[in-house]
């Protein structure tokens, strides 16, 4: 009995201690980029879900933009299309661009719209098509290399996201854009929400990734950087303490902020309610990126 009302006592101390940020971010537009082992593993996606539905019901305003490269290989590999890369980025003919939109505008949008209706929250799953809200011209690798049908996002409408919020849905976002003369675009889904975040002047943008955030040492997660300042991360990527992959992922954060989204958070998706750990405790659990620096 005695252990009982312990754990009942520490989950009172939980919610007391999320007070002051429910109060300060009530309100406030939240966009989750939803994207690895959080999307494939089904317990995992139960708890990003419930994560959602409990920003919305304490009164903030998500808003879900989400990724699919393994899903869109997956339904290539069936149709017996063989994938190309260069330099780890996906090159993009018209048939592949129609199966990416397929892929995420069809099957993981909506599937993603389903669940959060089945937690009792109002959602509508959109592509940067729909209502031109995400305008794109053609992306080049960094070596002026064609990839095709990739997109980078030159302006954000949003007319038809601010519509969906102001009417209490919770917009769920496909990287999926057209051009001024409505040809379809595959977006990096990162981009993509940095984009979106900064348009809608966001207070807060979070990634899910599988890293457990910003590492001095990559292979050591006792190592991680809790908050990190614009000039800090140019600093660490200059030095080399930030590399390989972290690079763009970064870099995405600091263009977030660029375009003014008050903090970008980077989180391990693999971490059950990894956001509601970060955003509504003290210690947090990934790494925090700002403008300024913050003690």
């Amino acid at each position: 009995m005695k252990h009982r009302m312990e754990n009942e006592i520490l989950k009172a101390e939980v919610l007391i201690e999320a007070i002051p940020y429910i109060r300060t971010f009530a309100g406030s537009i939240v966009v989750v980029k939803y994207g690895g082992s959080a999307m494939v593993d089904e317990q995992l996606k139960k708890s990003v879900i419930q994560d959602i539905a409990m920003l919305k019901y304490i009164g903030l305003k998500p808003v879900v933009v989400h990724g699919g490269g393994k899903e869109i290989t997956n339904m290539l590999d069936r149709l017996g299309k063989k994938s190309q890369f260069l330099d780890g980025l996906r090159v993009t003919d018209a048939e592949t661009a129609q199966v990416a939109e397929m892929v995420l505008s069809g099957s993981i949008s909506k599937s993603l719209v389903s669940e959060l209706e089945q937690v009792g929250i109002s959602a509508v799953g959109i592509s940067g098509k729909d209502g031109s809200t995400l305008l794109c011209s053609k992306k080049l690798d960094e070596k002026g290399r064609d990839l095709g049908y990739v997109g980078t996002v030159e302006k954000v409408d949003t007319s038809l996201l601010e519509t969906l919020l102001s009417n209490n849905f919770v917009p769920v976002v496909s990287p999926v854009g057209s051009d001024e003369e409505g040809s379809t675009y595959n977006i990096n889904a990162d981009y993509a929400a940095s984009a979106v975040a900064g348009s809608l002047s966001a207070q807060k943008l979070v990634f899910l990734t599988d890293v457990e955030g910003i590492l001095k040492d990559k292979d050591d997660p006792s190592s991680i950087i809790r908050t990190l300042s614009t000039k800090q991360a140019e600093a660490y990527i200059q030095d080399g303490t930030i590399n390989g992959g972290m690079i763009p992922k970064v870099q995405c954060c600091l263009d977030g902020l660029a375009k003014g989204v008050k903090s970008v958070h980077i989180l391990d998706g693999r971490v059950p309610h990894a956001i509601l750990l970060e955003i509504f405790t003290t210690r947090g659990i990934g790494t925090m990126v700002t403008k300024e620096e913050r003690s």
